[in-house]
């Protein structure tokens, strides 16, 4: 029983990060039904600059953790150049083809990007601790203070987040530009700035999703998004992609396979089946779990 619960709560804690990531993925698609699969390098990016940030931050007399408000910063700031300078051009004269390999060419660039430049370069650094050590006894299991931390924080911010686009303005241009693009136009939504703040967010999420990643494996290198980016994109498709709740669920069930995959078949099966349980759904349930399949007039 005490291993069932330690490896319920790893699997908990992979799948809050993973929801994270979703939702960055699952925002975009939702308003301009684009796989941005640059999603996953932002991750790198928040976390090299909490790598950078993390001594200012304690040398000016704040917890280490505080160096994600800039990283949050400047992943907001690198997500709206890449949809202004790489897929806004893409979507008035490309077709789909051409944004999608627009967004693998980005995930390309940034990692090289990040290797060229001498003070990342292409070996991998060592993040300082994020949270306090210790943990939680009880029943034989100890909870690390950082895993309940993770999923604690990654619960808030979905809830935030779930809250934003249901009862604030521009959670409610974004959901009206996800609908119908021209309508929202016509009702005096800049579809534009909407698109832009929705990239501002997702890549914000994926600083906080760095700082959860960061706090439970303490390296950084320049391709650590590509797996992460991936596994969450299995995530929001298997919730239903498009669809904020589903990124969550889609999340959660990804870390809990994975992490039971682990403990009780080998580790080696573990990424084995979480891409099997994206080809399950695309045959089975290509919608997702929450989404629905809708017709359209032809």
């Amino acid at each position: 029983m005490s291993t069932f619960i330690q490896t319920l709560f790893v699997g908990l804690r992979l799948g809050s990060i993973y929801a994270l990531v979703a939702l960055g993925y699952t925002m975009v698609y939702g308003i301009i039904r684009l796989i941005n699969f640059a999603h996953g390098d932002f991750i790198m990016v928040g976390g090299y600059t909490m790598i950078f940030t993390v001594p200012a931050a304690l040398a000016l007399g704040l917890p280490a953790w505080a160096a994600v408000i800039a990283a949050i910063a400047v992943c907001a700031l690198v997500g709206m150049g890449t949809e202004l300078v790489a897929y806004r051009p893409v979507r008035k004269k490309g077709t789909n083809m051409t944004a999608l390999i627009t967004a693998i060419a980005m995930s390309l660039l940034l990692e090289n990007l990040a290797q060229a430049i001498p003070a990342i370069g292409p070996n991998p650094k060592v993040a300082s601790q994020i949270f306090a050590a210790g943990g939680i006894s009880f029943a034989g299991v100890t909870l690390e203070y950082t895993t309940l931390l993770t999923i604690v924080i990654s619960a808030i911010v979905m809830v935030v987040l779930f809250q934003f686009t249901q009862r604030t303005k521009l959670g409610r241009a974004m959901r009206c530009v996800s609908e119908d693009k021209e309508a929202a136009t016509l009702m005096g939504i800049n579809v534009n700035h909407t698109i832009l703040a929705t990239f501002a967010i997702g890549s914000g999420l994926a600083a906080v999703a760095a700082l959860m990643y960061m706090a439970q494996y303490p390296k950084i290198y320049t391709t650590m998004g590509s797996l992460l980016g991936l596994k969450a994109f299995v995530s929001a498709v298997l919730g239903g992609i498009g669809i904020i709740p589903g990124a969550v669920l889609g999340g959660v069930v990804i870390g809990l396979v994975e992490s039971f995959t682990t403990s009780y078949v080998s580790s080696s099966m573990a990424d084995a089946f979480v891409f099997l349980i994206l080809i399950v759904v695309l045959v089975l349930k290509p919608a997702g779990i929450l989404g629905k399949n809708v017709g359209e007039k032809v």
